[in-house]
């Protein structure tokens, strides 16, 4: 049975996210030369309870999603009978930031994206207006609005150019079945209870091969970036001067190291990257944890609509991701990402872009009524609490992950998620055996990461 069904989003990326890329990078740094201010605000030429047309370019496809969309903008237009909104789907940052560069017409007035990496570029070209004036002068005090760690994949050095629309979540599916033949009790909540867990769930076949294993940490998995699995110990990235800080970081090294001691519990990296070789595509019915070809998985919010409608032959349940023996206290953290949406700088209509942005990311109704369509995490405080989200127990596990005041998001770089590139690369490395100086590697992968910011910005 092909997965997912329509309604439910396919939200996993390529292991390299879609990217601006640093020609295009220093191509957008002078796009603003002229001022990329924003000129509709407080100006009587830009007039939001006039008649208008926006364009929102959004990158829904699925069917359901699409008419989540749909019945968003038709709730807006109720509500704005002035403006009339034409929306165009599956349109991808790359389509986005060439109309967005071109300006002209045919640009969006009201523009959203699913790479969050790409934030702080999208602010420090101007591609993308500022908003802070608009939540000003609508009375939005967004600290208060907005969860802390949605909030700051938004910004850029002091640059409010997107806001959240909705959240992706992610934390620890396990096997209940499994765990009940192997005497566990509870799902671990540390590094070290994974590895001992992980370990007693890993089933072997008669020839040396495996049936299944405990926990599959291999970075090349399905969700398993390892930008995604070190924010269990809530990195730091860079310093208060933008200079890479992980080879200072202790926790970066006790990262890597965890991961290749879990991954030797359970047979060695050789044998573990033979049978992940083995797995079924992410999307598909052959998926390794519905296929119980691995008993803990991480993954996002969207799994468990997936695994109903899958009829998955076993149950299962959602914890919080583990979190180093050392930092027990953090658990119920995790990783955030999500979709963000703002206003095109070449909008000639930014008052009433700035309408349809605040309905879609701050009015809680809304809100609440696109996540429990599209089976997403809500991404304002007030959402999160409201009686009217899904009620399941597994989706508000992740509800939890994501007001959880440890959780963390990638910080915003303004070349992109180039320095997740880079650190996936050497995680790559890592994990196969093949640095034989971590901190040294390390080292080298700060200067590498340096380097491709101060390009940038030259």
């Amino acid at each position: 049975m092909p997965l997912p069904r329509p309604g439910v989003r396919p939200r996993p990326r390529p292991r390299r996210r879609a990217r601006l890329g640093l020609p295009l990078a220093l191509a957008v740094a002078g796009l603003c030369a002229a001022g990329c201010a924003n000129p509709g605000v407080g100006s009587d030429r830009d007039d939001p309870t006039r008649p208008v047309t926006l364009t929102f370019w959004h990158g829904w496809s699925d069917p359901g999603e699409v008419k989540a969309i749909d019945d968003s903008i038709a709730r807006f237009e109720k509500r704005h009978p002035n403006i009339t909104v034409k929306t165009v789907g599956n349109v991808t940052d790359t389509t986005m930031n060439q109309a967005l560069r071109a300006g002209g017409g045919d640009a969006p007035d009201v523009v959203s994206s699913f790479t969050t990496n790409n934030v702080g570029q999208y602010c420090s070209s101007g591609m993308w207006a500022d908003l802070d004036p608009f939540l000003k002068k609508s009375g939005v005090t967004k600290e208060k609005v907005f969860p802390k760690t949605l909030l700051s994949y938004t910004q850029y050095r002091g640059r409010q150019c997107a806001l959240p629309l909705l959240a992706d979540t992610y934390g620890l599916y396990y096997n209940k079945d499994a765990f009940e033949q192997a005497g566990i009790t509870r799902p671990p909540r540390t590094m070290s209870e994974v590895k001992r867990d992980a370990a007693k769930l890993t089933r072997r076949t008669k020839d040396g091969g495996y049936r299944q294993v405990g926990f599959m940490p291999n970075f090349r998995l399905y969700q398993n970036s390892p930008d995604r699995l070190f924010a269990q110990w809530g990195p730091a990235y860079f310093d208060r001067n933008g200079k890479s800080r992980l080879a200072k970081d202790p926790s970066t090294r006790d990262f890597l190291t965890t991961q290749r001691e879990i991954i030797d519990a359970q047979g060695g990296y050789g044998p573990l990257e033979k049978f992940r070789t083995t797995f079924g595509d992410e999307m598909s019915a052959q998926n390794a944890f519905l296929r119980q070809k691995v008993a803990m998985h991480m993954d996002g919010e969207w799994r468990g609509l997936m695994l109903k409608e899958a009829k998955a032959p076993f149950a299962w349940g959602v914890a919080p991701m583990p979190v180093p023996d050392d930092q027990a206290d953090s658990y119920g953290r995790g990783y955030l990402t999500g979709t963000i949406a703002g206003i095109a700088h070449s909008s000639r209509h930014q008052n009433a872009a700035w309408e349809l942005v605040k309905f879609l990311t701050v009015d809680t109704d809304q809100v609440v009524a696109f996540a429990n369509a599209i089976h997403n995490v809500p991404s304002t405080k007030a959402a999160l609490t409201s009686p009217e989200l899904d009620a399941d127990p597994n989706f508000r596990t992740f509800l939890g992950i994501a007001a959880n005041p440890h959780s963390t998001a990638l910080p915003p770089s303004n070349n992109g998620d180039m320095y997740v590139t880079s650190l996936q690369d050497f995680s790559y490395l890592a994990e196969a055996g093949k640095v034989p100086d971590l901190d040294a590697g390390l080292r080298d992968l700060d200067a590498r990461i340096d380097a491709d910011t101060l390009q940038s910005e030259n």
